[in-house]
């Protein structure tokens, strides 16, 4: 693969980035690609190391040998063939997937893995530049109409494999804009938007027919998601569809419910987040939760703080501060006990560059302010300890470490608990101990005849790799339920 002394030869190279200085002053992408050299000079480290961990670290298959060895060829166009036999949108996974396909890199053992994540973005965004990417509408219809619902990757991956098969499909998305949380849960910075309505293009070409603006499920139930909606039940979707595909987000945030919770200036991070977006995508809004000159806090050490990070940062922070309740990580994996498995270790994101400060085990004891506005928060440090009877974490706090903090906003990014469960329960799906859509990764079936479920909606939240082999995966089992068979990949 490549060639053989390439990892010999040749480090490993780092996509180039704007200085932070320069990036905080837009909302733009400052990522810049590895030009056709340095792709096929990254490409050429990868080993010929016989099992290619990589393709089972990475969640949708990828067959990166192969496509490497073609990059360091110079043979795009078929290294574009190769990408997109297992990928669908290549362009969002080369930008914002954390790339566990690395840290089961072989090379990763001496923690200098190839930069497959950095050449997948090279070649992704050539075959745009080159056209490449056509349409590819199926050659006969099969006369049977699906109903997606949720148009992130699961659903819009899932659509497009279906439409491919023939099948009329419908995607329903109960946002003013197709694309899930990609569209309004990730900031531009790290994903230009124009990126997901150039898919949506192709996917329009291929058959696949969106509603946007349009809630799943009962009226009832429809105002809380938003002003306007159209409103479909799901008695309506059976009688107008042969299947039904369930493929929302994990959405329902998880709360902090300490006193004070319900001050003016604590927000949930999604909240914020989507407001952004909204205004950097032209629309106007009436109320503006900001950043600017103020104290923020974000709860929550994972993406969805950092993106709080570099969206405060952009929009004029006075300080940020970003807490975490675990104890902090290693700064480097012991590579011999965690190889191939993705590995828990300190992780600095380029929107942690660009300013801001961090600390760990550190637990919210209350936020407090004057007129029902925020103006501070009451902390302490903990401790973590493993309990020998049960072998699970406690955690205590520290006597003598409780403190408080100049807080103007709280941006809570604690993660996701589960899907919307009204829309499971307008289904009447059974739901596991998490609640999430019941169903396996056999079938994907749903414990009510012709509705499936793939991605957050099935597996609970996730990341975006993953949720694009659901959706794939769930479109093979669909198709196999309507005609008995299925030439889809799964």
């Amino acid at each position: 693969m490549g060639k053989i002394t390439g990892f010999l030869e040749y480090q490993r190279l780092h996509e180039a980035t704007e200085a932070p200085a320069s990036r905080l002053g837009h909302w733009r992408e400052f990522v810049l690609r590895l030009d056709d050299g340095q792709a096929g000079q990254q490409a050429a480290r990868c080993m010929d190391c016989g099992i290619p961990f990589c393709n089972n670290g990475c969640p949708v298959n990828n067959i990166i040998p192969d496509w490497n060895d073609l990059v360091y060829h110079q043979q795009w166009r078929q290294a574009l063939d190769v990408l997109h036999s297992t990928n669908n949108f290549p362009e969002i996974t080369g930008r914002i997937c954390p790339a566990p396909c690395e840290a089961a890199c072989t090379l990763n053992i001496d923690r200098m893995p190839v930069g497959i994540k950095s050449i997948e973005h090279a070649i992704i965004d050539k075959g745009w530049e080159q056209g490449w990417i056509t349409p590819q509408p199926p050659s006969r219809k099969s006369g049977k109409k699906i109903a997606v619902i949720g148009s992130g990757p699961a659903g819009l991956a899932c659509a497009q494999q279906l439409a491919r098969a023939g099948h009329a499909v419908v995607v329903f998305e109960k946002s003013d804009r197709i694309g899930g949380l990609m569209r309004y849960g990730i900031p531009d910075f790290k994903l230009a938007k124009h990126l997901i309505d150039r898919r949506m293009a192709q996917l329009e070409a291929e058959g696949v027919e969106f509603r946007p603006s349009t809630y799943v499920g009962q009226s009832s139930d429809a105002n809380r998601h938003g002003v306007g909606l159209a409103v479909i039940t799901p008695e309506e979707l059976r009688q107008q569809f042969d299947a039904i595909v369930l493929a929302g987000g994990s959405e329902t945030p998880r709360n902090l419910p300490a006193p004070g919770r319900d001050l003016q200036g604590v927000h949930f991070a999604m909240d914020f987040l989507r407001q952004q977006n909204k205004i950097v995508a032209g629309d106007r809004l009436s109320k503006v939760i900001s950043a600017k000159d103020k104290h923020v806090i974000v709860i929550g050490g994972g993406d969805t703080g950092s993106d709080c990070v570099g969206t405060s940062n952009r929009q004029g922070a006075k300080s940020i501060t970003q807490f975490e309740l675990m104890s902090r990580p290693p700064e480097l994996e012991n590579t011999e006990l965690t190889w191939p498995y993705w590995p828990i270790k300190l992780r600095t994101s380029s929107s942690h560059e660009e300013g801001c400060e961090r600390d760990w085990a550190i637990n919210t004891v209350a936020f407090e302010g004057k007129n029902g506005k925020l103006q501070e928060i009451r902390i302490v440090r903990v401790d973590w300890q493993r309990d020998p009877t049960t072998g699970l974490m406690n955690m205590t706090p520290i006597e003598g470490t409780e403190t408080t903090l100049p807080a103007d906003l709280v941006l809570l990014a604690m993660g996701f608990v589960s899907p919307v469960q009204q829309v499971l329960d307008a289904f009447g799906v059974d739901r596991d101990n998490r609640g999430n859509a019941r169903a396996n990764t056999d079938d994907y079936r749903t414990t009510e005849d012709g509705i499936f479920a793939a991605g957050d909606m099935r597996r609970g939240q996730s990341l975006i790799v993953w949720a694009i082999r659901e959706g794939r995966q769930c479109a093979r089992a669909v198709d196999e339920f309507l005609m008995g068979e299925s030439v889809l990949p799964r």
